[in-house]
């Protein structure tokens, strides 16, 4: 270790460094030509290195000047790969050399004894990925080579791998910068080796690996610390050091940007200023979290000097001690080897030498297959894939690559690279970005090839499995246990101290082999494998022990099979056995097991024949010297088959099977049912008798609760289909309707999910729905009635003012003299208020449904004019709620002698004001177009979309059940459309924002001119409590004399937002086209996106006033409003007042990203809100 790179770390371990900040924030403020300055190479400031030294040693000297003790060299994008956009691949090691010795130079001017300045070597992730194919592995790890030995021959003092993306990536830069130590013969440690990964909004890097992955994967590798930098500010890093911190022994490096980054005008935006950065990374400081601080996007040199004293006036806490589990990884997560509840189960099926149907799919090059076989183990319960595609005539290195790179995207699990060819190995590894297991090493080619299986894990970071296998001429596999015991130490001791691999990532493989032979020397195999697995668990703690269990049973009838690998491997677990290779979802658990079966597998395993015939001795209950448990464990199976629980639909009896479709929403095999069905029945009788009872039962199933509405709506549409095959074998008669209605959304209401809903389920129980859609005035519904003289109609609103719409309908239709039934339904409408004012107001009948169901057997009732009963009951809820009403006046009147006076409640609330006003960025109005779905995507709330949007309710579910139904369901639902938006256009997120000065004035909320801060430009008036604490949202404002005591106003924020009207397009085809499900999915998760961009971006404004690094450090702790101030949005109870939205319009103008008032004052498109926020401490949600 040289003495720079010693001194770099040995500050590193006595106190806190400082980091520099951005450069391109720095080299974007001079005025730098494109021709001479950028050689000609806009977006590559890499070049300046060669054509302005003197621009970058300033800016270097100047992150010095502000207290850096560490400053990064303009080497971003300077490896080869990424400097072949610019056809410059072959100055990478000039650049690289020229980068460091002008750092260099600006560290030694600045140096001191007391404070040393050192310099570490940039290199960013490029622009392409090997996961994709746009570059081979080898020529990443060269690409980083020739940079690094740049950098290393000009002087740096590290090597800082940044903004890391990719954990493969990140392996071939290491690959890299190992390789220029090596070319440079100088040793690894010389210049220690940096990591910091990008953490984007969702938890994860941009691949989609967690934290604990990339700690995993990273481990085994020379690297001196992992950190964070870039994505996002240091307030959405806190959990994610945290965690670094519980997980990661070495040091951690911290370098956020300034804030959230917003493209705004064409121009990148980054809101913290140099005292809101310095507040926020002050908790990092005081936790002890973190070795070294500085700043990426964004960040100045007065960030820096914000920092370096803070760093100077806060004493370091006691990092918390890292808890380290042996593990490997997949690209995604990690996984410990050590299972509390379990072994470490290995799938073996995507196996070329032991699964035919994996042999069979590889040899058709059928990826998608071996993919989705792979994804059905881990399904199955498997935590490790073993991946072997050794077939004699096929090329290994090959299709280990081509199963590999599939297999790490779309299987989460880590692999087990299975092969006895160090090149296919190899080939695996360099598609593999997480932490794989190599399956195996042994001595059984001497210790040559043992070494070239131990260096490939050194190399690459991977844990070995090790087989009790040597050069022994006889009998190489190891049979007894001591021969296992043997071979195992000489294993690890070769292992660990010639190769340096960790004890805890060698899989020790005693053997399993067959004592299904008959063979005297096979009889024993079990219990020497039992023995040994004892032995070598007690003597080496540390390691692993792993094996093919399946190798046991050989040639054993298949139900004798899973009998005996079960008890055998109970046996092995109990042993010290942590893992094996097995067929996880057939193993079958130990209590499932007869004894007598149980007892047979054992005395086959521990061979318990008579001694005289060279047994351990005969079973307690038997004397029959001649006994032999290998006849006994045939015979016991010799009519026994494999049960299986799964009935196809095709085997149930017609009747019970048209039903079955319908109540599964099942297609396959529809086709071919219906035919049969029409043999026996006519096509009406198929609909009434067989699949309309289907969706009885659907709706029993709902009303209970045990069904959840995606899978009635997916019933549905097998029900639209099943009648769409039947109609042409119907003449009219048969098509008769059960009756029709008019349904529509009222009038400036532009809801029309519940609406919809009550026409799915309607529709296929046989009734004809006259949809008119959302925003309907009342002569279009009347038209609509005359027209089809329908036997109801449906009114639908989701808003308080859609109720009083309802109310304006139903006077309408008494003018006209209407008296048709008429249902309403609704978020806002309450059945209370339905059946009692709502029902005063109409002549005819008035039915209130809450929900779809509702719906369907109130149109029953009045389809077969049976209404009186459900008039009744609502009559009878209504006299019951009147005597309640009375009885709870009485006793507010004994309680509350003295209600409150008109002066009470104009009284204002006793809310302090003597919090900080924060200055906003500035004053007005602001579109912003430009913004990333990935961050949107990680503040949706899942308890919103899947509950109340999907309808995926717990119920009477156990948490547990239910987790198991958002797993099977909603999340990979929600992964497949997220990903999907990220591809196609169908969400187009939009908004407007701004500031405005302010006061209160009672009740009053005043907005002044953004330019004249005295000129009133509007006006709000908002309602206050009447008891409780008196509060109104105006409370959160200083008053009139209040500002002018503080010498300005107070600041109120606004926004509205927009998922655009490509989604409101896009789910109105879905539903037209009868694709349910779909339908409902996609507009929760319009609706829902919708919400998150607005909760993004409220923290957005929090940042840009100062505050943010108050928020709750966990996304899910932000729905609960875990931050300082509020969001209000009109028409809930704080400020319900709808046509407040007017006064937001004249301040906004929304109409800028597509958003329009109805005539109710709703936003359209319905996926949009808008809100008015307060930054006062107090401020939270109440009802007025």
């Amino acid at each position: 270790m040289t003495h720079k790179s010693s001194s770099l770390l040995q500050s590193l371990a006595d106190r806190v460094l400082i980091w520099d900040g951005a450069m391109g924030t720095q080299t974007q403020a001079y005025d730098l030509d494109i021709e001479t300055d950028y050689m000609g190479c806009e977006n590559c400031p890499d070049v300046l290195c060669l054509s302005r030294p003197d621009v970058i040693e300033e800016i270097h000297r100047g992150y010095y000047e502000a207290g850096a003790d560490v400053v990064t060299t303009n080497t971003f994008g300077a490896a080869a790969h990424t400097l072949g956009e610019f056809d410059l691949s072959e100055k990478a090691e000039e650049l690289s050399h020229a980068a460091a010795q002008i750092a260099r130079r600006a560290a030694e001017a600045y140096s001191t004894p007391e404070k040393p300045r050192y310099v570490a070597g940039s290199l960013g992730p490029g622009t392409k990925l090997i996961s994709l194919g746009q570059i081979s592995f080898d020529a990443m790890r060269d690409s980083y080579a020739h940079a690094a030995r740049g950098l290393i021959t000009g002087g740096v003092d590290c090597v800082l791998l940044e903004t890391c993306q990719d954990l493969l990536q990140i392996k071939a830069a290491i690959a890299g910068v190992l390789q220029a130590c090596d070319q440079l013969k100088r040793p690894y440690d010389s210049v220690p080796i940096f990591v910091s990964i990008t953490i984007e909004q969702t938890g994860t890097m941009l691949v989609g690996s967690s934290v604990e992955a990339a700690v995993e994967a990273l481990r085994p590798f020379p690297i001196a610390s992992i950190g964070l930098n870039c994505a996002t500010g240091p307030v959405e890093m806190v959990n994610t050091v945290r965690t670094l911190a519980s997980r990661w022994d070495r040091h951690i490096t911290l370098m956020p940007n300034a804030g959230l980054p917003t493209l705004v005008d064409g121009k990148t935006i980054y809101p913290l200023t140099s005292q809101g950065f310095k507040d926020a990374m002050e908790l990092f400081i005081r936790e002890g979290l973190i070795s070294a601080v500085g700043g990426c996007c964004g960040t100045t040199p007065e960030h820096i000097a914000y920092l370096t004293e803070l760093v100077a006036n806060t004493k370091l806490g006691d990092r918390p001690t890292a808890k380290i589990a042996p593990s490997c990884s997949s690209l995604y997560t990690a996984v410990e080897y050590r299972q509390d509840a379990s072994f470490l189960i290995i799938g073996e099926r995507c196996n070329a030498s032991g699964s035919r149907a994996f042999k069979r799919l590889l040899e058709a090059e059928d990826w998608e297959g071996i993919s989705s076989l792979a994804k059905n183990q881990v399904k199955d319960g498997s935590h490790i894939l073993d991946v072997n595609v050794d077939v004699a005539g096929r090329d290994g290195p090959r299709d280990m690559h081509e199963v590999v790179s599939r297999l790490v995207q779309q299987a989460d699990a880590p692999l087990m690279l299975d092969s006895t060819s160090p090149d296919t190995i190899e080939a695996g590894l360099k598609a593999a970005g997480g932490k794989c297991i190599i399956n195996s090493a042994n001595f059984e080619d001497g210790e040559e090839k043992f070494d070239q299986f131990c260096q490939l894990a050194k190399r690459y970071g991977a844990a070995l499995v090790i087989g009790t296998i040597d050069e022994d001429p006889e009998q190489a596999m190891a049979r007894t246990a001591d021969r296992k015991f043997s071979i195992t130490k000489r294993a690890i001791e070769r292992a660990s101290q010639i190769h340096g691999l960790q004890i805890s990532d060698l899989f020790i493989d005693p053997l399993v082999l067959p004592i299904s032979t008959g063979l005297d020397s096979d009889r024993r195999s079990a219990h020497a494998l039992v023995e040994g697995t004892k032995r070598i668990s007690e003597a080496f703690p540390d390691a692993q022990l792993t094996c093919g269990l399946s190798n046991v049973s050989f040639g054993l009838k298949p139900v004798a099979r899973t009998i005996l690998n079960a008890v055998f491997l109970h046996e092995l677990v109990q042993n010290g056995m942590s893992s094996a290779i097995v067929h996880a979802s057939k193993i079958m658990p130990l209590n499932k097991i007869p004894d007598v079966q149980q007892q047979a597998a054992l005395n086959l395993i521990y061979d318990r024949r008579a001694e005289s015939t060279g047994g351990t001795g005969l079973p307690e209950d038997i004397t029959d010297e001649s006994f032999d448990p290998l006849d006994e464990l045939i015979e016991l199976f010799k009519d026994a088959t494999e049960e299986s629980n799964s009935v196809s639909i095709q085997d149930l009896p017609l009747e019970e099977r048209l039903q079955k479709h319908i109540i599964d929403g099942e297609n396959e095999y529809l086709q071919e049912s219906l035919d049969e069905a029409l043999q026996k029945f006519a096509p009406l009788e198929i609909i009434n008798d067989h699949l309309l009872a289907g969706m009885k039962v659907v709706g029993e199933l709902f009303g209970s609760g045990q069904m959840q509405l995606p899978f009635v709506l997916q019933s549905a549409q097998t029900m639209k289909k099943a009648v769409a095959i039947l109609e042409p074998h119907m003449d009219k008669a048969s098509t008769q309707s059960k009756g029709s209605i008019v349904l529509a959304t009222v009038k400036g209401d532009v809801h029309d999910i519940g609406k919809n809903l009550v026409d799915i389920l309607l529709t296929n129980n046989g009734y004809t729905v006259h949809n008119l859609g959302i925003k309907q005035p009342i002569d279009a519904i009347l038209h609509a009635y005359d027209e089809t003289k329908a036997d109801a109609i449906g009114l639908s609103g989701l808003l308080v003012k859609s109720v009083n719409v309802m109310e304006d309908n139903l006077r309408e239709l008494n003018e006209k003299g209407v008296k048709v039934p008429v249902i309403l339904g609704g978020a806002a409408l309450t059945r209370s208020y339905a059946e009692g004012h709502l029902r005063s107001v109409y002549d005819g009948d008035l039915l209130y449904a809450k929900d779809a169901f509702d719906g369907l057997s109130t149109m029953d009732a009045i389809a077969t004019g049976n209404t009186n009963k459900l008039l009744k009951a609502a009559a009878e809820r209504q006299s019951n709620r009147k005597a309640s009403v009375v009885k709870h006046a009485e006793r507010q009147a004994e309680s509350e002698p003295s209600s409150f006076s008109s002066t009470a409640t104009l009284t204002r609330s006793e809310i302090p004001r003597d919090n900080h006003v924060p200055t906003p960025p500035f004053w007005g109005t602001t579109v912003v177009d430009q913004l990333n779905l990935r961050d949107i995507f990680a503040y949706i709330n899942p308890t919103a979309l899947f509950s109340i949007q999907w309808q995926l309710k717990r119920g009477n579910r156990s948490k547990q059940e239910y987790e198991r139904l958002l797993d099977d369901n909603a999340r990979p639902k929600f992964k497949e459309m997220t990903e999907r938006c990220l591809k196609e256009d169908i969400l187009r997120p939009k908004l407007v924002y701004g500031y405005f000065p302010c006061s209160s004035s009672g009740n009053d909320l005043i907005v002044y001119d953004p330019k004249d801060h005295d000129r009133e430009i509007e006006r709000f008036s908002f309602p206050r409590q009447k008891s409780n604490k008196h509060l109104c949202i105006s409370d959160f404002y200083r008053d009139e004399q209040e500002c002018a005591s503080l010498g300005h106003r107070d600041v109120i924020g606004m926004m509205c937002v927009s998922m655009g009207e490509r989604i409101s397009e896009y789910t109105k085809e879905l539903f037209e086209q009868d694709q349910y499900q779909e339908y409902l999915y996609w507009h929760g998760l319009g609706v829902e996106t919708a919400e998150a961009l607005a909760e993004f971006w409220h923290k957005r404004i929090r940042t840009e006033l100062g505050f943010g690094h108050e928020d709750a450090h966990d996304i899910p702790e932000l729905f609960k409003q875990g931050y300082r101030g509020s969001r209000y949005s009109f028409g809930y109870p704080a400020c319900p007042n709808m046509n407040d939205h007017e006064i937001l319009w004249r301040l906004l103008d929304p109409t800028r990203i597509g958003c329009h008032l109805t005539e109710n004052h709703q936003i359209d498109p319905e996926q949009s809100t808008s809100a008015i926020i307060t930054h006062h401490p107090s401020a939270r949600y109440f009802n007025a």
